[in-house]
């Protein structure tokens, strides 16, 4: 019997069904999440700053410590105090007197712009963002410099512990770091489709 002949005789006397069953038990019965170890927040920030996401990060205790982490932040940047801020009333509690320009329509080239994400994902360093009345998403694909503000009683472990939203935005989007390109010549370019600089502030 040739190679050909002995390839279509196995070919003939398969059993598909059977291969399909077992392909699906195998699917079942593997481990398709990555075993995270350590504390949720932990992962996290190691997420956050490894070279997939390359994001920043400051911590805060209250609320009304945000326009300092703000400040902070724009000052390391050389920025000045100006950035787009949405009608959030989570952020009701702060003072954003000392010195900021605050905008409530943002600019094409608006160098910095705030958002308030819903969750973040430990796994893999995501952000999650639920649009709505107080959450435009434009601005945040507008600025060069995205701040986001994260709950730490937010962030889950893996992408399948998120919750629902409730109610259903009319829009919902994940953010895992900035994009990038190397379209042009070969170098790759920060920010293609969106900010360049990504920095997260954690309410804990």
């Amino acid at each position: 019997m040739s190679a050909r002949d002995a390839i279509l005789a196995r070919l003939r006397n398969a059993n598909p069904s059977s291969d399909r069953e077992g392909e699906a038990r195998r699917l079942v019965e593997a481990v398709e999440r990555p075993v995270v170890q350590g504390a949720t927040i932990d992962i996290f920030l190691r997420a956050l700053s490894g070279t997939t996401v390359s994001a920043t990060h400051d911590r805060i205790a209250a609320i009304a410590e945000l326009p300092d982490a703000v400040a902070r932040y724009l000052a390391r940047q050389a920025l000045a105090r100006a950035l787009f801020l949405p009608p959030d009333p989570q952020l009701g509690p702060c003072d954003w007197s000392g010195g900021f320009a605050l905008h409530n329509r943002s600019a094409p080239d608006e160098p910095a712009a705030l958002a308030v994400a819903r969750c973040g994902v430990a796994e893999t360093g995501s952000l999650i963002f639920d649009t709505g009345p107080s959450a435009p998403m434009l601005p945040n694909f507008l600025c060069l410099h995205l701040i986001v503000l994260l709950r730490a009683e937010t962030v889950v472990t893996h992408l399948e512990d998120i919750p629902p939203s409730d109610p259903l935005p009319r829009a919902h989007y994940w953010v895992t770091g900035v994009s990038g390109t190397t379209d042009i010549e070969g170098q790759y370019v920060r920010g293609a489709h969106g900010p360049r600089y990504l920095h997260v502030i954690l309410l804990s």
